[in-house]
């Protein structure tokens, strides 16, 4: 997943593709997104922690994931809360032609069934983009919590969600293992703080 730097380089390249929602009313909303599951045991613990204040949020799923555990994809679905494809396999897009990374994408779709896609590692190529773009909907991010990474301690991953987050930021977690450590830390206290703070936890729907 690219660090904060990176993402404002793509950010710039690619201005039309989604990065937040910014309210036109009074209300302050936010969008949680996890990557990479379904993974047994922590996206389930991940639903219930959504449960406990109420909050939606968006799943942007690895159908490889979900072949091996399609009770789990179910489970979100049925908790309510939306989807998203993130490829099939997470292969990284500069190791593919535009074509192997349409096919990668689209076999997940067979899968995931959503019009809403993000880029493995934050990562797309224009001619990819446009390609996707004809057929889905690119969602990024505002807030990124690095809770994948081993340099990143949990308290620090707590202030990158925290010190960036405000109406309409799209927050990107992992509900994955090389994450949950962070996760399992961070997630319950972004919880309980933004809901005293007044947010609501919407789902992506476009």
């Amino acid at each position: 997943m690219m660090n904060f730097t990176l993402s404002k380089f793509i950010k710039r390249i690619f201005p039309d593709l989604i990065w937040s929602y910014p309210s036109s009313d009074n209300k302050k909303r936010v969008y949680l997104t996890f990557d990479d599951g379904p993974t047994p045991a922590i996206t389930q613990w991940v639903i219930e922690q959504l449960a406990i204040v109420g909050a939606q949020a968006t799943f942007f799923a690895l159908a490889k994931n979900i072949e091996q555990n399609p009770d789990i994809f179910e489970l979100i679905k049925a908790a309510g809360h939306a989807v998203g494809n993130h490829t099939y396999s997470h292969q990284k897009a500069w190791n593919m032609t535009t074509t192997e990374y349409i096919e990668d994408v689209d076999l997940a779709d067979n899968f995931i069934g959503s019009n809403l896609f993000r880029p493995p590692y934050g990562v797309i190529f224009p001619r990819q983009a446009k390609r996707v773009s004809s057929r889905y909907k690119i969602v990024m991010w505002s807030v990124l919590s690095r809770d994948y990474s081993c340099y990143c301690t949990p308290e620090q991953c707590l202030l990158n969600v925290l010190n960036w987050t405000k109406d309409g930021s799209i927050v990107v977690f992992h509900d994955s293992a090389k994450a949950f450590n962070n996760l399992k830390y961070v997630l319950p206290i972004v919880l309980q703080r933004l809901k005293k703070e007044g947010y609501e936890f919407c789902k992506i729907e476009l």
